[in-house]
């Protein structure tokens, strides 16, 4: 761009008595050193005014790359030379300096290294004597306190000027009310804010008594300032307190001054004013950090329960915690004045080219793998003696349930109930029709109807938001139709049978209630049978003591009509939460704080008389330690650590009954370990009704609103086994029962036990036709547990026992699926049960799928994790997907024997195709995957090795475009296919470099559901998940049809079997062909923080940052008036209506 503007400056070199004069552009080095070099240089009062009004007029246009383009160049440093060498004359002269202020201010903002330069070059102190200079001039004071608030930007820098006596100085420029001089005033109270995000400053203030100072100054403010003309004067103010009380003495201080009670009357008085937002939010900040930190209510921080496993240390008595164990682990012992980006470690990116590059190789002896050839007989059996190791074929009921055709869809639901006769339920079974995956493929883009996208509002507790019929006093909810009997259930004894309850009517015992109503009523809920359950139930091993069957377990789960919409965030929720935390501080006789639950007493009773909920969880997958009753209708809840540690409490899975209909009733989980959660951006926790399921509606459903997750004061004392500095996080929500006197169960998410599973592929295999489907299912190993870890295979059956067709199958690549290696990603369970039941169904898509591969499934890594209820451990306490490096066979057997497998595989020539580990994402929405690049990894680092000279095979891109076009859940702007140092020892990973897998991939699906696509706006259910698994493998098979090496006879196989749907396959792979339209996309983040979140980062300054744009305002402002002043000020305020 060319400036346009004639200057004439002189220059005092001696041999050129005048000039330079001509255009100056800006974009060429010349021009900009020029004047850069003269304004350092030249002592001339007028030609630095002419070169500092150039700069301005320069700066002031366009965006802020011209500055950081002037801070390359040395800009920086050559106006604070001109500042030292014009703050050193006497006089000073203000007519240079004030420009010359506004000028550093502006570049300093942008600079994050001008404190340290100023302090380098002598600007610093220089600027605080002319600061204690002008104390009583308005004008000269501001543009000082410009420039060391963009000083103070380092903490490092900030602590030196509080060593200087900057506290002081600026303490005598906040006087009481006036409104005077607010301009300075504000200014001040923004660098006193700055100056106190160091501690030693901050410690300093309190030992000086600011910290009462500060408060009487905010209350003064506050109660003369009744127009809110100075809201952000007073926010300053608040800033200052915010910073001085991230110290454990500056808490201390303001809570003997009443500062909390202070705070907490204006807040409650203001919460809702939309003119005190910056106010109001500043204020909870300060509230929330001043909260005295407690101990969790919990003896130990360590697992209620223990594990006698190889490699652990024998169970030791919890110890009881006192008052005097507990220690407030504040940031005071950190690196104090060090700036944030001092700490920082290298970037997590492996960018060593040798290391990340794919390298076969194996070092387990050849007689170690040898075990694994009796894992794949169907490369060696002549199919005359294989037979199939599930179980024989079922009788026609049994095979009718399971119903082969099943294809997981979003576009068909069956309810199966009470009220519905069995006969035409099983003609129901029977005759569903169920669309071709390719046909659903066609048109899934448009197959969510536009009124289910919108996002629902937060709906009052209990109302149609749940999901539910409500029935209320003398009023029954229309749509909740009574069966015959219902008034005669026993439904606390139907809700949550014993383990070793009998199901069979013997000589005077009568048989189980449940039994009966089984026998009158029976489920025909697809791959399900509750007799089934309950007998692998029986035979799961635990060590929790388990006594009772989940009911929804057990009698099976129905997805509902449709996807239900996203919750809207309540405006304020989170706000009242803090003020309610803060009340039961203030105010502790209000609370009940009555124990009604908890593992860690089991000689506590439930009482069945009052009107207090009672808790249960000692059931398969079942995770709740504690509940305490806080008011009438809100408890307290405790989930139990991973069993081995003392961390992962994210997982909940629990039963409650005694409750009353249509009453809201809160729930706040207090022991959270995540930093943040989907249940902020939509989500809502699941919920499984008893009664529901008898009066026909059996199925898990979003339920709950005013939900939000948020840090709270709780912290764990360290003798009680907990980590130094560790935070807790607040799940709350407010959810309406159905029917009074129900039994309910909340969970997470839609749970999916080991005994589901096992029973799930009992039932898989008795409804394959065994003529046409190779279905084989055995143990992979043993868990730590004694839990058998399945292993499935499924391929097609060979048409005949001649060579020919045995070579075609022993020749068919291999594919590799795992999952729920995180016990608490139970969606993916959900998504893996999509893929086996596709694949074993007549779809044209899975015959063919059948027909080119073979697939080895091992669809639970961690069954002992799963049954105890775990987030993310093994009963070892160890992240099993940080193990895959060098597993042993002895404390990691799951994960040892399929890495063996694997390395099996690869050894004989066969590798697979690919590799994927469904996972579940808690941070991000939609459906996607991570892979591995070494080209992808160097450029996002900045390798300077570069990557342009390296080759690599960018086949891993392909599945996630095809998925991207085919699956409505699925993003590819969610992919990544970096290589983190930190998941060298993962899954992803190991298959990668090890094996040499280039399509190894991580899928993770969201808790919560869809940003994009038709689902945009949805949580995912069950069907939805169910639905990705088998779009999964519709990707296989559109990956090796687009392959240069698919085979003649795949081409052929796939004109025969689908030729009846040949204009969806065209179609399919058209789309496929095409470049995917958000491939160009960035990539998505995790969710930003909170619109309202209230202080995650108190000690950032990111508040401070967001108002530059406003310092910049000020300064164009400040510099229309420079000449007038306070009159100038006044009337400039009143043309912008009272901005202050």
């Amino acid at each position: 761009m060319v400036f346009t503007k004639l200057y004439v400056i002189k220059n005092q070199e001696e041999h050129a008595p005048f000039v330079f004069l001509g255009l100056v552009y800006f974009t060429k080095d010349s021009g900009l050193q020029v004047h850069l070099h003269c304004c350092k240089n030249s002592s001339d009062r007028e030609s630095i005014l002419t070169i500092l009004r150039v700069l301005d007029d320069l700066l002031s246009i366009g965006t802020d790359r011209r500055i950081h383009y002037m801070i390359s160049k040395g800009g920086s440093e050559a106006l604070l030379r001109t500042l030292v060498d014009m703050a050193r004359t006497d006089p000073p002269d203000y007519e240079v300096l004030l420009p010359l202020f506004r000028l550093l201010a502006k570049v300093g903002l942008r600079d994050k290294k001008i404190g340290q330069k100023a302090l380098e070059l002598d600007a610093l102190d220089l600027t605080l004597i002319l600061a204690r200079k002008n104390v009583s001039h308005s004008g000269n004071l501001l543009h000082c306190l410009w420039a060391l608030r963009v000083f103070a930007g380092q903490v490092s820098t900030a602590a030196m000027l509080g060593i200087n006596g900057a506290l002081e100085l600026l303490f005598q420029a906040i006087p009481p009310y006036t409104r005077k001089r607010t301009w300075t005033i504000r200014a001040a109270t923004e660098v006193l804010a700055m100056l106190l995000r160091s501690k030693s400053n901050s410690r300093r203030a309190v030992n000086q008594g600011y910290v009462g100072s500060l408060l009487r100054l905010y209350q003064d403010w506050h109660s003369h300032d009744t127009a809110n003309s100075f809201v952000f004067l007073r926010r300053g103010l608040l800033l200052c307190l915010r910073n001085v009380t991230a110290v454990c003495s500056g808490q201390e201080a303001f809570q003997a001054a009443g500062g909390l009670e202070l705070l907490f009357s204006i807040t409650q008085k203001h919460l809702n004013d939309s003119s005190m937002e910056p106010v109001v939010s500043a204020m909870l900040q300060i509230l929330r950090q001043c909260c005295p930190r407690s101990p969790l209510p919990l003896a130990t921080a360590s697992c209620a329960y223990t594990a006698l496993v190889p490699g652990s240390a024998a169970p030791t008595p919890p110890r009881v915690v006192t008052d005097g164990d507990f220690e407030d682990d504040g940031d005071e012992e950190l690196d104090e004045d060090l700036d944030p980006e001092e700490g920082k470690e290298d970037d997590d990116l492996d960018t060593d080219v040798g290391k990340p590059s794919s390298n076969p190789g194996c070092d387990w002896p050849e007689e170690e793998l040898a075990r694994y050839e009796a894992m794949c007989p169907e490369l060696s059996c002549s199919f005359e003696e294989l037979e199939p190791r599930c179980g024989g074929a079922a009788n026609s009921r049994e095979a009718c349930c399971a119903n082969p055709q099943h294809i997981p869809s979003a576009a068909a639901a069956t309810q199966c109930g009470l009220g519905q006769d069995p006969e035409a339920q099983e003609q129901e079974c029977r005759s569903t029709g169920h669309a071709s995956l390719l046909s659903m493929v066609k048109t899934a883009r448009a197959a969510v109807p536009l009124g289910v996208r919108r996002r629902a509002r937060s709906p009052r507790p209990g109302g149609p938001g749940d999901g539910l019929g409500v029935d209320s006093p003398g009023k029954e909810s229309p749509c909740v139709q009574a069966s015959p009997g219902e008034h005669a259930w026993d439904v606390e004894a139907i809700s949550c049978p014993r383990l070793d309850a009998s199901w069979d009517s013997l000589p005077g015992r009568p048989a189980h209630p449940l039994a009966e109503l089984l026998e009158l009523h029976p489920q025909h809920a697809p791959f399900h049978d509750p007799r089934l359950y309950v007998a692998k139930a029986k035979g799961t091993r635990s060590v929790v003591a388990l006594e009772r069957v989940a009911f929804p377990d057990l009698w099976g789960h129905g997805p509902p009509p449709s996807a239900q919409p996203m919750l809207e965030r309540t405006r304020g929720v989170q706000r009242v939460k803090i003020l309610e935390d803060i009340r039961r501080l203030i105010q502790p006789a209000d609370v009940i704080c009555k124990v009604v639950f908890s593992l860690d007493e089991p000689g506590l009773s439930q009482d069945t008389v009052s009107s207090c909920l009672r808790f249960f969880s000692k059931f398969e997958s079942g995770n709740l330690r504690k509940a305490i009753q806080v008011r009438e209708f809100e408890y307290d809840l405790l989930i139990n650590a991973d069993i081995g540690s003392s961390q992962h409490q994210q997982w909940f899975y629990f039963g409650v009954s005694g409750m009353r209909a249509a009453v809201p009733y809160r729930f706040n989980i207090i022991n959270c370990e995540k930093p943040n959660s989907q249940f902020n951006y939509g989500m809502q926790p699941t919920l499984y009704s008893v009664k529901e399921a008898l009066l026909g509606r059996p199925g898990w459903v979003r339920a709950g609103s005013e939900i939000c997750y948020y840090r709270n004061h709780y912290a764990q004392a360290v003798a009680a086994g907990g980590a130094p500095g560790r935070c807790h996080y607040t799940l709350t929500f407010c959810t309406a029962f159905p029917h009074s006197e129900d039994v309910c169960y909340l969970a997470h998410h839609y749970p999916y036990s080991y005994s589901a599973l096992m029973t799930h592929l009992e039932l898989l295999g008795r409804s394959v036709s065994h003529s046409q489907v190779y279905f084989r299912q055995e143990v992979l190993c043993h868990t730590l547990g004694g839990n058998a870890c399945p292993l499935v295979t499924i391929t097609a059956m060979p048409a005949s026992n001649s060579a020919d067709h045995l070579e075609q199958l022993r020749h068919r690549p291999y594919q590799v699926i795992t999952a729920r290696v995180h016990p608490g990603e139970s969606n993916a369970s959900w998504v893996v049960k999509g893929t086996l039941e596709f694949l074993v169904s007549e779809d044209p898509v899975a015959r063919l799928l059948r027909e080119a591969f073979i697939f080895k499934i091992i669809p639970m890594l961690n069954p002992d994790g799963v049954v105890s209820g775990n987030h993310r451990c093994s009963l070892r306490g160890e992240d099993l997907n940080r193990q895959w490096l060098a597993p042993s066979m002895q404390l990691q057997p799951t994960i040892y024997h399929t890495k063996g497998l694997l390395l099996y595989l690869t050894s004989i020539g066969r590798r697979p195709v690919v590799f994927c580990d469904f996972h579940g994402h808690s941070q991000k929405k939609n459906v996607f995957l991570y892979g591995c690049s070494v080209k992808e990894t160097l450029w996002q680092a900045a390798c300077p090795a570069g990557s342009a000279s390296l080759l690599e095979d960018v086949s891993y891109r392909a599945l996630p475009k095809i998925l991207d076009k085919l699956a409505p859940a699925f993003t590819i702007s969610g992919c990544s296919f970096l290589v983190e140092k930190s998941r060298a020892s993962t899954a992803r990973v190991v298959v990668w470099r090890e094996m040499g897998v280039s399509r190894s991939y991580t899928m993770e699906s969201s808790y919560c559901g869809c940003n994009q696509g038709p689902y945009k706006g949805l949580q995912f259910g069950t069907r939805e998940l169910e639905e990705m698994g088998a779009m999964f493998c519709l990707g296989l098979l559109v990956l090796e049809l687009k392959s240069a090496g698919c085979r003649q006879q795949l081409l052929a196989q796939a004109a025969a079997l689908l030729d009846t749907e040949a204009a969806a396959l065209d179609l399919c792979l058209q789309r496929c062909s095409g470049s995917s339209g958000s491939s160009g996309s960035a990539e998505l983040d995790d969710e930003p923080p909170c619109a309202e979140e209230v202080e995650y980062s108190t000690d950032s300054g990111s508040d401070l940052d967001a108002s530059f744009p406003e310092l910049d305002r000020q300064i164009q402002d400040c510099a229309l008036i420079a000449e007038e002043g306070e009159q100038g000020e006044e009337d400039l305020k009143c043309r912008r209506k009272g901005i202050p």
